[in-house]
């Protein structure tokens, strides 16, 4: 893998111009720096030369003084230096790092699909934070550095012409040597963060699903599968670290030759009377204080080899497109509730993106087909409308195409075919912050956070207060239940809504929706797995959830579908029967009847 110098400067300049003015602050102190370590051997050189011919101590004293003052400076350039590019180095990682979660976020569900969560998080987390370096120190540290050894070839060169052209092949030699050693290193680095990509996805999978593992007794199975992840992830990781090895080795032995040749050079001339003891010792000081801006370029070319591989591998989810097309993909907070210059209009032009108007929103499928990736048919020619403020239900069986349906309402995919509006605007015409603040759902599964009540209700939203939110719980019907809870608004609920019943957590979603005041709701299995006093309060809460907004109930029970307006029964992801329930319900030759007569649990199930 070879990643050229253009990818290499297209990051740094987008993620380093925001910040030009620390960078050109760092950049001048590190400049300071690398001239002041020049100098000092050149005090030395005077001081010993002062000493060799019995100088005064005031003139020996005044080379003294500027030497401390030269190494007192800068130290501090070199300290305050690395302190700014390490604020640097982070600012623009957690930039690129925002920048990564906003692009994995527009990705439409097949992405979300294909990967772990524990593949996304070392992208995130372990590939991202590679780069900390390469935006620090990586350009100012081979910029300086490489500096710092033009700036010794041409000080030796200013001594003597012969010792200044050992000390340049030197230099040459240790370059050419790192940067073919460092080629070699980029590809090891890739598998590696593969590997390990692969291996915290195992992990996070297999700790999510610790409850199960240990009810069905896989433990050893589990740990067999751990181990062999293992074997897999190390190998890797041992031959990416020899690449390091052989960087190390190499600058070595390039270091020892160009120490032998120049020292030689040194003590011929020394001995031939061309130059001053204090010439030698400078020769010396130049030659040990090539080690540090040669170990660092090298550790600098492991670091590129870490980085290469990490901008490689992000470069590759950035590269993904979603398949969500159409002008509505932007997710910016450009559309505004209640905006109406920008409000869909049912006739506006699809080239530009729209906000779905305020109140109950009128749904309509035309001709929808869905199929996923593998190809397999979904739904088929879907065609239904559903008038603003009505209630439908939703039945079929398992794998009929009810759950696909409500994903494409809130555009986790496209359909394949038709088109799917909402209050007389195409759902791809409508900014997807817009389409998503109005439509809701909420699954039986619920997603919680760990935090307090608060903060579920509202997403960590500190701007809401708590009597906005008291005075929803009390008209969705929950306020006594969830004062009934330890600390009220502040209990502490645990991750993914541990130590919370599946009935608290549809309470809470209902309660958080009713907040959001979406015109569409959509109740996936909403009244499953309830005890009998949850049921209650959870039916309460929908009705008054559902009062003045379009509903979609994908119903399970009969009591469920008693409060729909329509029926819609999907079959093999086609559209079996559609009307009012009333009247369904009223015909005895209806699929509705027949299913209210043998029993629609056992039916749909």
């Amino acid at each position: 893998m070879k990643i050229p110098a253009v990818a290499y400067t297209k990051l740094l300049y987008k993620y380093l111009k925001p910040q030009w003015r620390l960078v050109l602050i760092f950049a001048t102190l590190m400049t300071v720096g690398t001239v002041l370590e020049i100098v000092n051997p050149q005090l030395l050189r005077q001081f010993i030369n002062g000493i060799s011919e019995g100088g005064t101590l005031a003139s020996l004293s005044r080379f003294a003084y500027w030497y401390i003052a030269v190494a007192l400076t800068r130290y501090i350039c070199i300290t305050i230096g690395k302190y700014l590019g390490e604020r640097v180095g982070w600012t623009a990682t957690d930039a690129l790092r925002d920048e990564f979660v906003r692009h994995c976020l527009k990705l439409d569900m097949s992405f979300h699909k294909a990967r772990t969560p524990g593949e996304l998080i070392e992208r995130l987390d372990g590939d991202i934070n590679l780069l900390t370096n390469f935006f620090s120190q990586f350009v100012v540290g081979i910029v300086f550095n490489t500096l710092l050894l033009v700036g010794i070839v041409l000080a030796l060169f200013m001594e003597d012409w012969r010792i200044g052209l050992g000390m340049m092949f030197f230099t040459i030699l240790a370059v050419v040597v790192l940067i073919a050693l460092n080629q070699k290193g980029i590809k090891n680095w890739a598998a590696a963060r593969q590997a390990n990509a692969s291996f915290y996805g195992f992990l996070g999978e297999r700790l999510s699903g610790t409850e199960d593992i240990r009810s069905c007794g896989a433990n050893d199975f589990v740990l067999k599968r751990f181990y062999e992840a293992l074997r897999g992830w190390l190998p890797k990781f041992i031959k990416a670290d020899m690449s390091h090895f052989y960087l190390w080795i190499g600058s070595l032995l390039v270091f020892g030759i160009g120490m032998a040749l120049v020292l030689a050079t040194g003590a011929l001339l020394y001995r031939a009377g061309t130059v001053s003891l204090g010439t030698v010792f400078l020769i010396f000081s130049y030659t040990t204080l090539l080690e540090r801006p040669i170990s660092q370029i090298r550790r600098q070319m492991q670091d590129l080899q870490r980085a290469a591989a990490a901008i490689d591998r992000v470069g590759k989810i950035f590269a993904i497109k979603s398949n969500l097309r159409g002008p509505g993909m932007g997710m910016s907070d450009r559309h505004e509730p209640g905006s109406q210059a920008e409000l869909c209009s049912g006739n506006q032009d699809l080239s530009e993106t729209s906000a779905l108007p305020e109140g109950a929103l009128a749904v309509e499928f035309d001709a929808v087909s869905f199929a996923y990736e593998d190809g397999e048919a979904v739904l088929r020619d879907i065609s239904v409308k559903l008038p603003a403020g009505t209630v439908i239900g939703l039945l079929g069986r398992t794998g009929s195409g009810k759950t696909t349906l409500a994903r494409l309402l809130l555009r986790l995919y496209d359909p394949t075919s038709g088109q799917i509006s909402l209050g007389d605007c195409p759902t791809t015409a409508v900014e997807l912050r817009s389409l998503r603040r109005r439509v809701g759902l909420v699954t039986q599964d619920v997603q919680l956070f760990a935090g307090t009540l608060r903060d579920n209700l509202t997403f960590f939203d500190a701007s809401a207060s708590d009597a906005t939110l008291w005075q929803a719980l009390t008209e969705i019907g929950i306020a006594d239940w969830c004062r009934a809870m330890s600390d009220g608004l502040d209990t502490v609920i645990g991750a993914n809504g541990y130590g919370m019943s599946a009935g608290e957590a549809q309470l809470l979603a209902l309660a958080r929706l009713f907040l959001a005041d979406p015109g569409l709701i959509i109740l996936d299995e909403a009244s499953s797995r309830l005890d009998p006093a949850t049921e209650k309060l959870v039916d309460r809460a929908i009705e008054r959830l559902l009062q003045n907004r379009t509903g979609i109930i994908i119903a399970h029970r009969l009591a469920t579908v008693q409060r729909a307006d329509e029926i819609l029964i999907l079959d093999n992801g086609k559209v079996l029967e559609h009307g009012l329930r009333k009247n369904l319900a009223a015909n005895p030759n209806s699929n509705f009847a027949r299913l209210l007569h043998t029993g629609l649990e056992d039916v749909l199930a």
